[in-house]
């Protein structure tokens, strides 16, 4: 069936603009301003849905807390990709029944991609009765109706049908930073990995239009965000669903334009869709980091036609090759699941030869998660959690060896970067790689770029003095 893109209309977004109006007069019939808390798990797009909850939250006249006793309104934004967050997710909503006890009128809701699997919606009714709203990513642009059908006495609210996706414009946001900011430009995925459950919870691809970005970013600039990502589930694949010829590469030169001082990064990109053009757009753009996470998963030809990876380890390898051709000092950074169904000693060492060769900056390690739902949970799969456990130990071990050997060869270079946050009385700051640096200096330094020289560094950080 033919994905037909659903943009969610003016008259519609209108109308949950009022129903916000109609909240924040409930609200500002309190003696006290109501409280919400809002929790998220999982990746960067979850943490930009977060941004929109919380700026939806207040234009309905809700003030933030970190705490569940006190908050009036606790929402939890889920990840499904790993079993591990979905279980803490699960144990920490049962806690909440402690909370909703001492304050009854407490209104606990979830949403997300968790709540999108199958079966998991009906689980939250049947065995989590004190949690009174479910709904998916889809439908984040309803939230303010949601809660109002619950401030007035509705029903629970339980709004996880099965969609494509939508695109929602111009919906408040409220972000953590006043440095780095999250910029989606993209929803969902087409790729369908065979262990992968997003296309599943969060639909097809579905670009926003350059327009819609390119005011986005000029309004961060101007509002003095320095750091902007650039966020999609595969942002190669950017504009493929428009009709305005636009690419993701045209699009980085599009926000290379605008005038002012910042860093344009952006993730997450599949190997399959990136190439020459992007990595000479990252070359000649000045704006954008010199940084590329490009996931291998696997160093197994075998084990990446299993996980529908739709590229071999050649394929790979080329890549690598001419990403450094065009930046010869561009930061890679990866992910590799260890223990795929099926995977053998052999084809773990394909993985950690490829590792080795490649020399990443730093690497993000999983052990296989099976999600219900992908074929790659069906598979059969011979090996123990003890076996896959040595597996991984070996890859850390080894990637870590390569990320403090990278780092070290910085010492004595002086490095531009960004002052974004302060670790007990020193500044943190990244460099347009993406590395994690600590220098001494005042907090006027914050979101200002700095000239440090590097001194000291570790596996996972650098240490160095202003110049």
């Amino acid at each position: 069936m033919k994905y037909v893109r659903h943009e969610i209309t003016p008259e519609e977004l209108s109308r949950q603009a009022e129903l916000m109006e109609r909240v924040a007069e409930l609200s500002a019939a309190r003696e006290t301003p109501p409280l919400a808390l809002v929790d998220t798990y999982g990746c960067q797009q979850n943490e930009a849905d977060s941004e929109k909850l919380r700026g939806m939250l207040r234009k309905m006249g809700y003030a933030m807390t970190q705490s569940e006793a006190e908050a009036d309104v606790i929402v939890i934004n889920t990840c499904a990709v790993r079993e591990h967050a979905e279980q803490r997710v699960l144990g920490n909503v049962g806690a909440l029944t402690h909370t909703k006890k001492a304050k009854p009128s407490q209104i606990i809701c979830l949403c997300g991609c968790m709540m999108q699997e199958p079966g998991m919606a009906e689980r939250i009714k049947n065995s989590y009765p004190h949690v009174r709203m479910v709904f998916g990513p889809h439908v984040l642009w309803r939230f303010p109706e949601y809660l109002l059908r619950l401030l007035t006495g509705g029903k629970r609210v339980f709004a996880t049908e099965e969609s494509d996706g939508v695109i929602a414009e111009g919906l408040p946001s409220e972000r953590d930073s006043r440095i780095k900011a999250w910029l989606p430009i993209m929803y969902g995925c087409n790729n369908f990995c065979s262990y992968c459950i997003v296309p599943y919870v969060r639909g097809r691809e579905r670009s926003r239009t350059p327009e819609d970005v390119l005011r986005e970013a000029r309004e961060l600039v101007e509002m003095g965000y320095k750091d902007i990502t650039l966020l999609g589930q595969n942002v190669n694949s950017y504009g493929k669903d428009l009709e305005n010829g636009v690419d993701f590469s045209g699009l980085i030169e599009r926000i290379n334009d605008i005038p002012g001082e910042f860093l344009i990064r952006f993730m997450t990109s599949h190997p399959k869709d990136a190439g020459e053009k992007l990595f000479s757009t990252m070359a000649r753009c000045e704006k954008c980091a010199r940084h590329i996470h490009l996931p291998f998963q696997s160093g197994s030809d075998r084990v990446l036609e299993a996980m529908n990876r739709r590229y071999t380890r050649e394929g790979y390898l080329e890549l690598v090759r001419l990403a450094r051709k065009y930046m010869p000092d561009v930061v890679l950074t990866s992910d590799v699941i260890v223990g795929f169904p099926g995977e053998t000693e052999e084809e773990f060492e394909d993985t950690l030869s490829l590792v080795r060769e490649v020399r990443f900056d730093a690497l993000f390690t999983f052990i296989f998660s099976p999600r219900v739902g992908t074929p790659a949970a069906r598979m059969p799969d011979p090996f123990t959690r003890e076996e896959k456990q040595r597996r991984f130990d070996r890859l850390i071990e080894a990637q870590n060896a390569i990320s403090e050997e990278k780092h070290r060869s910085y010492i004595g270079r002086t490095l531009r970067v960004l002052a974004d946050g302060e670790d007990g009385d020193m500044l943190t700051a990244r460099t347009s790689g993406g590395r994690l640096v600590r220098f001494p200096g005042g907090r006027e330094l914050l979101g200002q770029f700095c000239d440090v020289e590097i001194t000291s560094s570790n596996t996972w950080a650098l240490g160095g003095t202003l110049r």
